[in-house]
């Protein structure tokens, strides 16, 4: 293990004030005070293992014409832009990968499933079946994921989700799917943690959308927080429900320093907004499927409140990876999730470089993967979980969302 690794294998369990001295040590900061009062310093370098597998490689790979990976998730529909980010990193990975490898031009395909658990198996069902298909990055939603391991798992297909965290999705018994973060059983604590360490809150409403995600995150934190969570002002929307008034007046009338929403930001910023205009003025905290510029936009000055957790790092303080995803995808920056999912493809893209370049070689090839990439460190256990987890914490600053480092 590299001393760069080292530096960034932080246990979760570590309290933030102490893992942001870590991180300080090991990257630039600047400390800012939000209107809440909580004082977090923003961390703007990330250090990178200098052992981190890239795209290229060697640049002397040869695989058999076309070879072929996919990526599979939302490009469209209420909370696209996450799957948006993910496919812009898959190409950003690709695009490096076949400039350096001429003789080995790997071809990426990509099906749209709306993040629809509904409309996603016809959509893999049409992917299992190009047999050129070897590897596929996604799918990025858990409700989507769960409706459709088993059919990669029939189709001896590896597939390594850059964003799916419900719990259950390793306890299934597949043995193609791998998850590239932590899942939600280890971001439930560190958000608990977040909430009522860094973010001084003793009275919390947690409240869960109707999604396998926003259910199964919204039960861990609410048995993390304990005392902290009022269970009076908790409760569960509709996904895609724009009126959310009853729910604005039970958090207001509970009056709670703090409101952790478990789901998505296209809801998240309806509930925030109505949250603001009520008169609330406590914080507003969200995970991995809130923290997006596109809650910003839509939540608008409410958005100021806001503060997230995600067992993703920003790819746009990653210089060599943001500057070259910026020139393969016009300019735009990295999102949540973008270079997880570029160091996901270079692990598929990697094993090609390699020989394994059938179904079952490639799958044995992840299956036995033990490297650096530029988020993290890629080993999986049994299950398809990461051996090592870790979850970082961010704030909204100004009109962007930045880093406060590992929580």
């Amino acid at each position: 293990m590299s001393a760069a690794r080292l530096a960034r294998s932080v246990t979760v369990a570590v309290a933030l004030a102490l893992a942001l001295g870590a991180c300080a040590a090991n990257g630039s900061s600047s400390s800012s005070s939000s209107s809440s009062g909580v004082n977090l310093p923003k961390v703007t370098q990330l250090p990178v293992p200098t052992d981190a597998a890239r795209a290229a490689d060697t640049g002397k790979a040869t695989c058999p014409q076309g070879t072929e990976i996919a990526y599979a998730g939302a490009q469209t529909g209420a909370n696209a832009q996450l799957g948006i980010n993910i496919l812009d990193g898959v190409k950003t990975a690709v695009q490096e990968h076949n400039k350096a490898n001429p003789n080995c031009q790997v071809t990426l395909k990509t099906f749209d499933t709306v993040g629809d658990p509904n409309q996603a198996p016809g959509v893999v069902t049409q992917l299992v079946s190009d047999s050129k298909i070897v590897g596929v990055v996604g799918l990025p939603f858990s409700g989507e994921s769960k409706s459709t391991g088993g059919l990669f798992q029939t189709a001896g297909l590896v597939h390594i989700t850059p964003a799916a965290t419900n719990v259950g999705l390793t306890q299934n018994g597949w043995t193609t799917f791998f998850r590239g973060l932590a899942p939600d059983s280890v971001q439930g604590q560190a958000a608990a943690k977040f909430l009522t360490g860094p973010l001084k809150a003793s009275k919390v409403c947690v409240i869960q959308d109707d999604s396998d995600y926003g259910i199964g995150l919204a039960n861990v934190i609410k048995s993390a927080l304990g005392s902290a969570n009022d269970t009076s002002c908790d409760d569960q929307i509709q996904a895609g429900n724009k009126d959310l008034s009853s729910t604005v007046s039970k958090i207001v009338s509970a009056n709670p320093q703090a409101v952790f929403y478990s789901g998505y930001y296209s809801d998240a910023s309806t509930l925030d907004q109505g949250l603001v205009n009520k008169g609330y003025t406590g914080l507003f905290v969200g995970p991995d499927g809130v923290k997006d510029p596109e809650f910003l936009k839509l939540a608008g000055s409410a958005a100021s409140n806001s503060y997230f957790t995600c067992p993703c790092v920003p790819g746009d303080l990653v210089a060599s990876f943001s500057d070259e995803y910026k020139a393969d995808n016009g300019g735009a920056t990295p999102g949540t999730y973008s270079l997880e999912a570029y160091d996901a493809a270079t692990v598929l893209l990697k094993g090609i470089d390699a020989g394994s370049t059938t179904r079952p070689a490639l799958l044995n090839y992840v299956k036995n993967y033990n490297g650096d990439g530029l988020s993290k460190h890629f080993q999986w256990d049994s299950t398809g979980e990461l051996t090592t987890k870790t979850v970082y914490g961010y704030k909204v600053e100004g009109d962007q969302i930045v880093y406060v480092g590992t929580i």
